[in-house]
Formats: C-alpha cells, structure tokens, sequence
C-alpha cells in the first residue's frame, strides 16, 4: 500500500497503529501530534535529541508508517505548515514581539538569518534526490530550447537561469510576462522543448496554469517548488522540491539559487563531456562567469 500524503491522514493512521508501537516509536509519535512544526523543520538528528531516542529509531518510525525514509515523511509535515497571507508589516510586527531588543537590531536580524540559511542548505542535499537531479540536467543539456518561468518570490531565480543557461549558449527565453502576453508564449513552444517553471506557497495561477498547458502540448516541465502538495507537481516530468518553511514570515532564497546554479554547472559539465556539438549550438563559453 503507498503511503498516506496528508497530514490529516498520518494523523489517522498514527492513531490506528500507536497502540502496537514500541515505546521508543509511541515517543516519536506524541510528539509527531503534538508538536507537527518542530518535526517538520528538524533533522533526523536534532528531532531524536528532542524526543530521547536513537536517530534510528527515527527511521523506524518512518518505515511503520509505510515511508521510505525519514525525509519522505517529513515532507507531509511540510505540506502541513500553510503559507501565511499576512501582510509584510503584520510579519514584522509578530517577528517584533517574540524577539528582545537586542535581535530586531541589524546585526540579530543579519545572523538569524545566516543561521537559517545554513540550515535549510543542510535540508537541501537530503531533499533533492540525485536521480531528479540527473534527470534536469539531461533534459535542459538537451533541449532544443529552454524557457523559464516564475513569478513573485520565485522570480529571481528564473532570472537568474535564464541567465546563466544563456552563457552556456543555450537557446534560453525568459518568460516575464511583459505586457500581459505571458500566455501567447505558448505558441512560440513546440514538443520537445523544456519548460523550467518555479512556484512556491502562495503559487502564482499564471505558473501553474502555463505548466499544464505546455505540458499538454509535448513540452517537458520541469519544476522548482516546495513540496509533494505544490500545483506544480502533476504537469512535472522532474519535480525538484525544495523543503521550503512556510512557517516563517520571511522564506529564504538561498536554497532555491543553490539548486539552479547546481543545475547551471552540472549543464555545463554534460555539455562539456559530449563528444560532438549539436547542430546550430556552438561549445559552452570559457569567459565569464554562472
């Protein structure tokens, strides 16, 4: 049986089997339900410490539940934490009143969020899987054309592939959707081509609705986003999901840019390494820099 995908039903299923657990799993399970943020932003090692077990138990614990590993379900604790719609000052008033003085000066800002951002590209390798990965980069290597999409938050780290997949010579197209003719770009597309769309929570509709169309005319999608519940999911050949914290009022970029320029260099490596150069694309520029 495959395992469950919300949160709503591993609560269920927690519940049914938590009887015949071990006391070591029953442990890990109170604080699954009671405390579902922690477990979702933690590591294997920092939830064992909180719960007093072995990180392997965590595994375990994972595995009675019908997952793979640790990190499989923890992404339904992710999916879990909705995105907040609160305005940008109502964030940093509640930042405000949870922080003393000393962390609301630039100096506390700049270091938590150092901290953070160290953490969550801690998350980063444990969340991509390698065989995704492998496959991103063989399809954007061997695109006839690229186009890239995001909007909003998202919207720098199209820019930047655009970017850098450009200075690998590759025939990329931005798709900014300057003066409202985001959806007529449709048209320039045909099978074969690769579509590298980014959204996370709130998505933008223009994002996910483009990614479904392009899909159905034969172009291969391939997503940056924040989890196993993203809209963008189902239109996706390869699916890149990032473990993106809905909880916090300000959501790093740091890792989303980690990913693309680990996507930009290992293009660069495939181009690098094929024997010919494929007719109208002439070899990866020298100078320069991703």
């Amino acid at each position: 049986m495959d395992p469950v995908t919300t949160y709503d039903e591993l609560k269920d299923l927690i519940g049914r089997i938590y009887p015949d657990m071990s006391k070591q799993l029953q442990r890990i399970a109170r604080f699954a339900l009671e405390q579902p943020n922690d477990l979702a932003l933690g590591t294997v090692a920092t939830v064992a410490e909180a719960t007093e077990v072995q990180p392997s138990a965590m595994i375990r614990f994972a595995n009675a539940l019908g997952y793979k590993g640790f990190s499989e379900m923890q992404q339904v604790f992710r999916g879990h934490l909705l995105e907040r719609s609160d305005s940008y000052r109502e964030r940093i008033d509640q930042m405000r009143s949870k922080k003393n003085r000393g962390a609301r000066a630039p100096a506390g800002v700049l270091h938590e969020l150092v901290s953070e951002s160290v953490a969550e590209l801690g998350q980063l390798e444990e969340t991509i899987l390698q065989s995704d990965l492998k496959a991103a980069v063989k399809l954007l290597s061997n695109a006839p054309r690229i186009f890239v999409l995001a909007q909003r938050r998202a919207f720098p780290v199209a820019g930047y592939l655009a970017y850098a997949l450009g200075q690998l010579e590759l025939r990329t197209h931005l798709l900014d959707g300057s003066g409202g003719m985001l959806r007529e770009s449709l048209r320039a597309m045909s099978k074969g081509d690769v579509l590298l769309a980014s959204s996370f929570r709130n998505y933008s509709p223009d994002v996910i609705d483009m990614a479904a169309k392009a899909r159905a005319l034969g172009v291969q999608v391939i997503a940056i986003t924040d989890g196993p519940l993203s809209p963008l999911k189902p239109s996706a050949h390869v699916c890149l999901e990032l473990a993106d914290d809905s909880s916090k009022p300000f959501r790093s970029l740091v890792a989303p840019l980690c990913l693309a320029q680990a996507l930009v260099v290992s293009v660069g490596h495939q181009l690098a390494e094929k024997p010919t150069t494929p007719p109208g694309r002439s070899t990866p520029r020298k100078k320069g820099t991703l």
